[in-house]
């Protein structure tokens, strides 16, 4: 005897070798034995032979008419055998037996499965509803395969050029144009972003990197709505200085200015005068809700994302030329040792007489015209002094930096401009720690300082940034760096507390800031009554929370155009070879652009030395770079370039180098919240 069953939802023929109750052992065609449960056995036959059976039943299966079959069936349930006999006219043969099991099996829109060799036929509504679903599915596939044939030949299919970004960044995974972009990248061996840029549905690989951090971050485009630009108090006195500031040529948001008197009793006073948006937009207002969605300015070479609209910039910034509104910060200063005397802080309007520029200066003001008066170049004078107090800031926090226990600054690094124009790129070395960077560091540091002790001093909450001892050990223990609500050193800067409030123009926390210390210059000791976030203010931690999240999201993409940039640069001018500096280990950096690689392979190098390398081929795609050691050029560390483990962190305005891996590489960016890169303004 042979039987036809069913084992884990497949249907198949065995010889019974033996019955023991309601089990058979039963031997398959393959010789395999198996054991057989005798409610799973459908048939029970003689002839033909099992294997000649299920071919003929496979047959039989193929040829019927299941539309007819479903017709036959009725709506009530039924065995197979009974519509065996109504569908043939006849007691179905084994066979035909056999082939209805695999017909009414394979059929699940006609017929819903009972139980063993039991079924019953679909209502006509959810037929008709399945059938419609699988020609659809049939019209897709068709689809599907026309965009994959287009994909494959260079050409974007019409209906995609829409939504490509959507496809690459945030893809519907059952969309036909998202399996045809799969699956024509899959054909051509290639990834789903190099086919956008092959069928011109990205036009170049700036635009990929840019499109997927504005469909992330700006999902809603980049612009402003219309909005009226808010006025600052009119019955703000106005200063009797004439200041200036300090920045690259390409600077718009320019937030801070500096002046100098000299007072009738042999002080000089300095004034630090930041940009006050905060005299005018107040918070929960239209302009506050715009600033407060993007939380900071967006760099990257040759553009920026403001985060302000230009109209409000435009009304606040300290341009040449005009009277703003700004919140000064006056210091007066005994030029015998440059002591602090005394600070006072007030809104107020500020003549601009100068934006002086480093592209103009940077050749005619240095360490030695400083000192030795030679030269001419606007503001002389008044830099000479700044320059003065700017040294004895930075002794002073290089005293309080080694007191928390870490070595001085390096001041022999360099750092690199960008500039793009008609996406031609020039990357311009400038050496850290240049008098007119210098100036600028320290003052900022000063104001952010001593409007961080003025919080603290009228207990009213701020936004600070605090570095001191975190997790871990060593390095990790000494320079985690985090936002808190509260004063709290700043070991890197050397500093006993540091609140952002130099840049509202450009930074949210710093004009959430600027509304603190505004309250505390106005009202002193009741300033915690009318300042607009109080101790413990739930909203103020969801900016901060807000704000990290967003800035590190910006320096990301920031690091991403910048490599971008570096990778053109070597193909703009030719590069075929290139020399760089050992950072650690297989990492390195080249020395004429700030483009930090791994070198697989690298034989034990001294940190600090300075290689030679063969540029093998680089991807504006993956930002990767390949090359070949080809000597090592110096043995001895390099000065300007060597890298200091101890500062790998955020210190701040003393824009420290941070060196951070990313996807496998590693990416190096300069960071600088004084005088942030040229890119960044």
């Amino acid at each position: 005897m042979n039987v036809f069953f069913e084992e884990s939802g497949d249907f198949k023929v065995g010889s019974v070798l033996s019955q023991a109750g309601e089990a058979y052992q039963v031997e398959l065609a393959s010789g395999k034995r198996t054991k057989v449960k005798a409610k799973d056995v459908l048939l029970q036959f003689e002839k033909p032979d099992p294997e000649a059976l299920l071919e003929a039943a496979k047959g039989i299966a193929a040829d019927v008419d299941l539309e007819f079959l479903w017709e036959v069936a009725g709506q009530e349930e039924f065995g197979f055998a009974e519509l065996g006999a109504e569908y043939f006219g006849h007691a179905p043969l084994p066979a035909e037996a056999a082939g209805l099991v695999l017909a009414l099996h394979s059929a699940p829109i006609y017929f819903y499965k009972k139980g063993r060799g039991r079924y019953k036929a679909a209502p006509e509504q959810s037929l008709r509803a399945a059938q419609a679903g699988i020609e659809k599915k049939k019209q897709q596939a068709l689809v599907q395969a026309a965009y994959v044939e287009e994909l494959k030949a260079g050409k974007l299919p019409e209906s995609m050029a829409p939504i490509v970004q959507q496809l690459l960044f945030k893809p519907d995974k059952n969309t036909i144009e998202y399996k045809a972009m799969e699956t024509a990248a899959s054909e051509l061996q290639t990834s789903a972003p190099r086919l956008m840029l092959a069928t011109k549905g990205i036009a170049s690989p700036k635009e990929l990197h840019m499109g997927r951090f504005l469909f992330e971050h700006f999902p809603r485009g980049v612009g402003f709505p219309a909005l009226p630009v808010p006025a600052a108090p009119a019955n703000l006195p106005t200063a009797k200085v004439a200041a200036f500031s300090i920045d690259d040529v390409t600077t718009t948001e320019i937030d801070d200015a500096f002046s100098v008197e000299h007072l009738e009793d042999g002080t000089v006073r300095v004034g630090i005068h930041i940009a006050a948006p905060g005299l005018a937009i107040k918070p929960d207002d239209e302009i506050d809700k715009i600033a407060r969605g993007r939380m900071s300015t967006v760099y990257m070479p040759g553009d920026k994302i403001t985060m302000l609209p230009d109209e409000v910039v435009d009304a606040f910034t300290l341009a040449e030329g005009t009277t703003c509104p700004a919140l000064s910060l006056y210091a007066v200063l005994n030029p015998a040792d440059w002591s602090v005397v005394s600070t006072t802080t007030r809104a107020e309007l500020v003549p601009i007489e100068s934006n002086l520029r480093h592209n103009d200066l940077d050749d005619v003001v240095n360490e030695a015209t400083l000192e030795s008066g030679e030269g001419e170049y606007p503001h002389k004078l008044e830099l000479s002094l700044l320059w003065k107090w700017a040294l004895k800031l930075e002794a002073g926090r290089m005293v309080k930096r080694e007191a928390f226990g870490l070595k001085p600054e390096q001041a022999n690094r360099v750092d690199f401009n960008f500039y793009v124009e008609d996406d031609v790129v020039s990357i311009v070395r400038r050496k850290r720690g240049a008098p007119l960077d210098k100036i600028v560091a320290e003052l900022m540091i000063f104001a952010n300082s001593t409007w961080g002790k003025l919080l603290h001093d009228c207990g009213v909450p701020g936004i600070y940034r605090s570095q001191g001892a975190g997790s871990g050990a060593g390095w990790a223990a000494k320079m985690q760096v985090r936002m808190v609500t509260h004063a709290a050193p700043h070991q890197g800067l050397g500093v006993d507390q540091y609140a952002w409030s130099t840049s509202p123009l450009r930074r949210y926390t710093d004009l959430v800031n600027q509304w603190q210390i505004i309250a505390c210059a106005e009202h002193g000791v009741t300033a915690p009554l009318v300042a607009p976030f109080k101790p413990r203010d739930a909203t103020l931690f969801s900016i901060v929370s807000a704000f990290d999240a967003a800035y590190s999201a910006y320096n990301d993409f920031q690091q991403t155009m910048e490599r971008y940039w570096c990778l053109r640069w070597l193909g703009q001018e030719n590069v075929k070879q290139t020399d760089a500096v050992v950072l650690k280990e297989d990492v390195l950096r080249l020395v004429d652009v700030p483009l930090v690689i791994r070198l697989a392979g690298l034989p034990q190098v001294a940190r600090g030395a300075q290689v030679k390398l063969d540029i093998v081929r680089w991807d504006e795609v993956d930002l990767s770079l390949e090359a070949r050691l080809l000597e090592v050029a110096q043995a001895a560390p390099s000065e300007e370039l060597v890298f200091e483990e101890e500062e790998e962190g955020d210190t701040g305005e003393a824009a420290v180098e941070e060196v951070v891996e990313a996807e496998g590489a590693v990416a190096a960016i300069s960071t600088g919240d004084a005088t942030p890169p040229a890119s960044q303004q």
